[in-house]
């Protein structure tokens, strides 16, 4: 334990007194063998924290693509097995397969949630190569305003493939208590411990990072096959939305995980790859 200490007190320093949560009272990354039938590997990395506050049913969501605004600069986000090893061609010239399939998912988190009467919106840069994270217009400004005015704000990602990538998870925001939204969210796909990496910069403004899963195996070759894309993004983000659900306190935990259908279909496009007009 003398190891984990320093990124323990950390934690505690952003959160305020008591934060941290003993380790024995935290539920385990669990499903059957830490495989997810739907997105692969979950993090094994001990998860040090358990969300107990209660948030109100119509909290405002912003979902965000993780990487959405940091292409060609420095943190593009995963090319993905398929591209970096295989000699796949990328999913959309100029960006990532990660920032591809981070809209995607996003894009749909929000529409879905809508339709189902959240009050969830979608956060999109007004360029992708911004080098100050903080200016105006990034996810991290983006989302830090709307954590500031009580909101969850959220990023959309995928892990990196091979050694290094750690595997599903939610990463928690770090501006306050964690909530039954930052709980139901590492119920569904796994947690992070609250000071993976020394707490991050999006987690640091009040952003949790949810990792989908790694972009290798059977996840991103069922992203990438036409026959079951459409189906693996319904069943991703459907996933996210229950768990958003039973956050706010809008319906009961479901029981049991499933493999995403096999459903014949293409994925739902994003609105617009690129950033904004101004940005090619």
């Amino acid at each position: 334990m003398p190891s984990r200490l320093p990124a323990l007190l950390l934690a505690a320093s952003l959160l305020g007194t008591g934060a941290a949560v003993a380790i024995d009272q935290v539920p385990p990354n669990r499903v059957g063998a830490q495989m997810d039938p739907l997105t692969g590997p979950r993090s094994r990395l001990p998860r040090d924290w358990i969300g107990r506050s209660r948030v109100a049913p119509d909290t405002p969501i912003l979902v965000m693509a993780g990487h959405a605004d940091s292409q060609n600069v420095a943190g593009p986000g995963t090319r993905g097995e398929a591209v970096a090893l295989r000699g796949a061609a990328p999913m959309y010239p100029g960006i990532t397969d990660e920032l591809y399939w981070n809209m995607i998912v996003a894009e749909e988190v929000v529409r879905l949630g809508q339709k189902r009467g959240l009050t969830i919106a979608y956060h999109r840069p007004p360029f992708r190569n911004i080098r100050d994270g903080d200016a105006p217009g990034t996810n991290w400004s983006a989302g830090a305003a709307h954590a500031a005015r009580g909101g969850y704000a959220m990023e959309i990602h995928f892990d990196a493939y091979g050694p290094d990538g750690v595997g599903s998870g939610l990463i928690p925001p770090m501006h306050r208590p964690f909530t039954l939204i930052d709980e139901s969210l590492a119920q569904a796909f796994g947690g992070y411990p609250m000071g993976f990496r020394q707490v991050l910069g999006g987690p640091r403004r009040g952003i949790s990072l949810l990792e989908i899963g790694k972009l290798e195996g059977r996840l991103e070759a069922s992203l990438r096959d036409p026959a079951r894309r459409a189906a693996t993004v319904q069943a991703i983000a459907t996933r996210i939305v229950d768990a958003l659900e039973v956050g706010l306190g809008r319906r009961r935990a479901p029981t049991a995980l499933t493999s995403p259908p096999r459903t014949v279909g293409s994925a739902p496009p994003a609105s617009d790859p690129r950033a904004s007009s101004g940005d090619g």
